[in-house]
């Protein structure tokens, strides 16, 4: 990554160093280009404006006629310090003159025009406009062209001052370009590993993480990415937070996964303790029938102890089913239940079972009808009805309300341990000696609550429990039936 990143920054420096260049460079030769341009018109407009003499006899550079002071005239078809070129071709008056031409270099020095020159020279048009042309053996001019009444006049000055500018112009900007590039790689390789050291320390988080064994027993995920590196508004603080919600969540999950498993490890502990009781018992009297095949009391005896234990144990196999099959998240029959009428059957039943206990139920005096599995929910009115039962003293008032969304059940017994009570609902868990009838075992499996629970999620309900010493209410919630 670090690489990429510092090789995307000397792209990006090299082709913003070269487009500068190439727009700068362009720029100059333009700006020289009018300069050379401006200088060439000069030239023709005083090759032009030159008197007759001055067309006919390039090779000695001299005028025909000495002036009359006896100095020879100056030759005005050049301008002081310019290396000029002018050719001339036409007929020159009174002169008898060939085409003919002069060059003159910045130190003075005359030459004439080489007649390879002059051929190319006399192809130039004559619309006086600056043009480039490469002279055998002159080199590259720019010239220009126009029609006097002698003939044509041909002007012009090399382009080597002006292709020497822009070349060492274009050598400057290569050294430059590549001296920024350069420093560019140099000054991005350490910005780039100074902004990426918080992030090699969150992968080094990430590294540590994966290497702990996840797959089972307790998980501590305790390493995080440290706070100083978890600052959303910059863009590893984004990484940094995220990658600590991402571990807090999967902690989460993996101590969930584990109590899970404990519980599943000790729901089947439980359970083969509650079948292995009922299975000894009927081992148990089964051998002890078979010792006394003769005595019928014996037989009779262990004959009902074996259908006794048969139905318990028949019992807490349907109730495992069940739990089994509302964990499994097999749906439940959907229809409106008539709670009002399910509560009063509940409660005649109790007060057959348990005369010794004050049983009061209130209603309101409209229906309430819920939506739900008739069957279950009849079993989720008696598991209530019945630990109530069994968990108050002779005496006790149990009252049933229905309410508006459910239903509450409400004892004045001693209520729950306050140890017990957050864990009411857990599965084989059994209420205490202190809450049972007359201080006796409670007995049972202590599956009931966990099936009321159970049952009320699976119709999308809940269930609450509040208890205090002669207080002790639990609430259920249902879906309102809308019909």
């Amino acid at each position: 990554m670090t690489s990429r990143l510092v090789l995307t920054t000397v792209a990006l420096v090299l082709t913003v160093s070269v487009v500068i260049g190439v727009v700068a460079s362009l720029a100059v030769r333009t700006y020289l280009d009018g300069r050379l341009d401006d200088d060439v018109q000069g030239a023709l407009d005083r090759a032009r404006n030159a008197p007759a003499w001055a067309y006919v006899d390039s090779a000695s550079l001299q005028p025909p006629e000495a002036s009359g002071d006896g100095r020879t005239r100056p030759d005005p078809r050049f301008g002081q310090g310019e290396s000029t070129l002018t050719a001339y071709f036409g007929d020159f008056a009174d002169y008898d003159a060939e085409p003919n031409g002069t060059v003159v270099d910045r130190g003075g020095r005359f030459d004439a025009v080489p007649e390879e020159d002059l051929d190319v020279l006399a192809g130039v048009g004559t619309d006086a406009r600056p043009r480039t042309v490469d002279l055998p053996e002159l080199g590259s001019y720019r010239v220009a062209a126009t029609e006097t009444a002698y003939g044509v006049v041909v002007a012009g000055l090399p382009t080597d001052d002006v292709d020497d500018a822009v070349a060492t112009l274009l050598r400057v900007e290569a050294v430059l370009v590549l001296g920024g590039a350069g420093l560019a790689a140099l000054v991005g390789l350490l910005l780039v590993r100074r902004q990426l050291r918080p992030l090699t320390e969150v992968a080094a988080t990430a590294h540590r993480v994966s290497a702990l064994p996840l797959d089972s027993g307790e998980i501590d995920l305790a390493d995080r990415v440290p706070e100083r590196l978890t600052d959303e508004r910059t863009e590893v603080g984004q990484v940094g937070a995220a990658l600590n919600t991402l571990l807090a969540h999967v902690e989460s999950s993996l101590t969930a996964r584990h109590r899970s498993e404990q519980q599943v490890r000790q729901f089947v502990a439980d359970a083969s303790h509650e079948l292995r009781t009922p299975l000894a018992t009927i081992a148990g009297y089964t051998e002890l029938a078979q010792r006394r095949p003769e005595d019928t009391d014996t037989q009779r005896t262990a004959l009902g102890k074996v259908a006794e234990e048969s139905v318990r144990m028949t019992g807490l196999v349907e109730d495992l089913l069940l739990l089994a099959r509302l964990d499994s998240g097999r749906p439940l029959v959907r229809e409106p239940v008539d709670l009002t009428r399910l509560l009063l059957e509940a409660v005649s039943d109790a007060r057959v079972l348990a005369p010794s206990h004050h049983w009061r139920l209130e209603l309101p005096e409209d229906v309430v009808e819920v939506v739900g599995d008739t069957p279950r929910l009849h079993q989720v009115v008696t598991n209530l009805l019945t630990n109530a039962r069994k968990h108050t003293p002779e005496g006790s008032t149990i009252t049933v309300a229905a309410t508006a969304t459910g239903f509450t059940v409400h004892d004045d017994g001693p209520g729950f341990d306050p140890d017990l009570a957050d864990r009411a609902f857990e599965r084989f868990v059994r209420g205490d000696v202190s809450r049972a009838r007359g201080g006796q075992d409670p007995g049972g499996a202590g599956l009931g609550l966990s099936l009321v629970q159970a049952i009320v999620a699976a119709h999308g309900g809940s269930v609450t429990l509040s208890s205090r010493p002669g207080d002790t209410t639990i609430e259920v919630r249902l879906p309102v039936s809308t019909t």
